[in-house]
């Protein structure tokens, strides 16, 4: 191996190495190693960037844009209105979730999908008195399931065919080509769901993580003829109190949210406090300071200067492991931590001490620009908005027909599927299904530059003969048996994208998987479908997919939850992938 190929390989498991045991984006990991290959030399400068062009990359932005027009329209809201109804137990519940589930996130990306299907669980749980614990995860596991099902269902599948393509030249798989070894697998995913689930997710109805706002707020009043009049808000010594601190104030019945240490005090100000309760008694010690007159909580009242938002901590957050003191959350994020839930369960004490850690679901107070900047900062995956921008429910059949046209277009080879998304984006924002500033929101730039940074570690892998060197080995350790290839290639990929990305592990691995099949002369096809379902299927732990963050707050769940019934899931889904597609597919050319 000569000096290419042995940094190729050191920059590859240095990257995974990075991105496993260390918080660093991998939209930075995967960068860094591009930029790396190219002032080595290693790639020339259009080898390294040939990801940004390419076809699968672009194919994942536009329907990035569709989804977008669904979801703003209001569709989803629409089908699942008519399809949740009253079922008459928890599985009858759970079918009813799940499948709807498992056809949208088909079609569109399944993020949009259940951030728009949580809350209305979430309320249709409480009507129905199911515990949302028996719901979400099902949720969850039905989007990533789902997502298998079409090319254009995960941005994975779409990834690995643009990178086939680019690598090979062949002309990729069409629209329903993974369907094949899909359908039957979702099938049976969702027939485990419906048979076991019932009983192995716990039941936790009474864990109303935020439900009584007086529970973690109390308020007080500046007294109209008191010393603080005029004060400055660290001058009224109300700032870094240790049980308790500032969220906002009330000022005329307008509000003033996220308080500044420099904001000066009014006569009859209602002051909120959020933390330890208990504390109104240091309060009203201070003088100056009166009880609120008032019975009514002002945080359970709709003000146009401010919202009430439900977020989880994603596993790429910056404050990960720091005190919310200590990462200085409301100058950094313009919000206010009301209250934190960790495991189901709200953490008590003083708000300022308590450590985030990845999946914390946090109740925030924040400015209406908060949720508009989330769009491009990853912090944070925003699961209830109370306050979001209205659908445009007239429009909702509409966005619902543009996406069936572009289905169509794209299974009949009127359109290939590139051009037939695209086309689909630009007629989702010409119709005002979503409008421009929303399309431009959904095109995750972390995402998309991962993506397409990944590629330059595949074509490294690839030019420097370290992919066939991975696959002579891979050859030799399995005494030369397809079938035990196909189970080292798909145990490998699920390995990894639990740890990693499921776009990244599939890059990296898709160049050793060609290597593997031409040096053993075996037919590619079965071994690319394996690669692109292992990628999605992660569902032993909540970190491992971004759905499965975005329903352990709300299920109230604990992470032995995801490992109880997630990982029979990933033996299940893995042994029906393998014999699917040992039967249904020749492992040999």
């Amino acid at each position: 191996m000569e000096w290419q190929g042995l940094l190729s390989l050191l920059l590859t498991l240095g990257a995974l190495g990075t991105l496993i045991f260390t918080r660093i984006g991998p939209h930075l990991v995967m960068t860094a190693v591009m930029i790396l290959l190219m002032v080595t030399g290693v790639l020339t400068a259009e080898e390294a960037l040939a990801g940004f062009s390419n076809s699968g990359l672009i194919t994942v932005a536009a329907m990035f844009v569709v989804a977008t027009g669904i979801h703003s329209s209001g569709g989803i809201e629409l089908v699942v209105h008519h399809l949740l109804g009253q079922p008459g137990s928890v599985r009858r519940a759970q079918m009813r979730v799940a499948l709807p589930v498992a056809l949208f996130s088909g079609f569109l990306n399944n993020t949009p999908v259940v951030a728009t299907m949580i809350p209305a669980v979430r309320a249709w749980a409480k009507r129905i008195d199911v515990p949302a614990s028996k719901l979400m995860i099902p949720l969850s596991y039905a989007a990533i399931l789902g997502g298998t099902l079409t090319l254009v269902g995960t941005s994975t599948n779409l990834v690995v065919n643009g990178l086939y393509q680019s690598m090979t030249g062949d002309e990729g798989f069409s629209l329903f080509s993974i369907t094949a070894v899909a359908l039957p697998v979702a099938v049976v995913g969702l027939v485990f769901i419906l048979v076991f689930f019932p009983r192995w997710l716990p039941d936790r109805r009474e864990k109303a993580l935020f439900g009584n706002l007086r529970e973690f707020t109390l308020e007080v009043a500046v007294a109209r003829d008191g010393p603080l009049v005029g004060k400055t808000v660290v001058e009224a010594g109300l700032r870094n109190l240790k049980r308790i601190y500032l969220v906002e104030i009330e000022r005329a019945g307008a509000i003033v949210p996220a308080v500044g240490s420099e904001e000066p005090l009014q006569a009859g100000d209602r002051l909120i406090f959020a933390g330890d309760t208990e504390a109104i008694s240091d309060l009203l010690r201070i003088k100056g300071i009166v009880p609120s007159t008032n019975g009514e909580p002002t945080l359970g009242r709709e003000h146009s200067e401010r919202r009430l938002v439900e977020a989880v901590i994603s596993p790429h957050s910056n404050c990960i492991n720091q005190t919310i003191r200590d990462s200085q959350f409301r100058e950094r994020y313009g919000a206010v931590v009301l209250a934190v839930a960790r495991n189901g369960e709200r953490v008590p004490g003083s708000l300022g001490t308590i450590k985030l850690k990845p999946g914390d679901t946090l109740l925030l107070e924040a400015r209406p620009a908060f949720v508009s900047r989330q769009q491009y900062n990853k912090d944070f995956l925003l699961i209830n908005d109370l306050q979001t921008e209205a659908p445009r429910h007239q429009r909702a059949y509409l966005a619902w027909g543009i996406l069936a046209a572009v289905v169509l277009t794209a299974a009949l080879g009127v359109l290939p599927m590139l051009e037939a998304a695209l086309v689909g984006a630009a007629v989702m924002i010409a119709s005002g299904c979503c409008s421009a500033p929303q399309a431009q929101k959904s095109l995750d730039p972390t995402v998309l530059l991962t993506i397409a940074a990944s590629f330059s570690i595949g074509a490294a892998l690839d030019k420097t003969g370290v992919a066939l060197l991975l696959g002579q080995m891979a050859v030799d350790l399995s005494g030369g048996h397809p079938w035990l290839i196909l189970v080292m290639v798909y145990v490998t990929v699920s390995l990894l994208t639990e740890c990693v990305t499921n776009n990244a592990a599939a890059i990296i691995m898709l160049p050793v998987v060609l290597e593997i099949t031409e040096k053993a002369s075996l037919n590619p096809e079965p071994f690319i479908f394996a690669v692109m379902i292992a990628a999605s299927a992660s569902f032993a732990t909540p970190l491992g997919y971004q759905t499965n963050l975005m329903v352990y707050g709300p299920g109230g769940y604990r992470f032995t939850d995801f490992l109880k019934v997630g990982a029979p899931m990933n033996v299940v889904v893995g042994v029906t992938t393998l014999v699917v597609l040992i039967l249904g597919w020749p492992l040999v050319l």
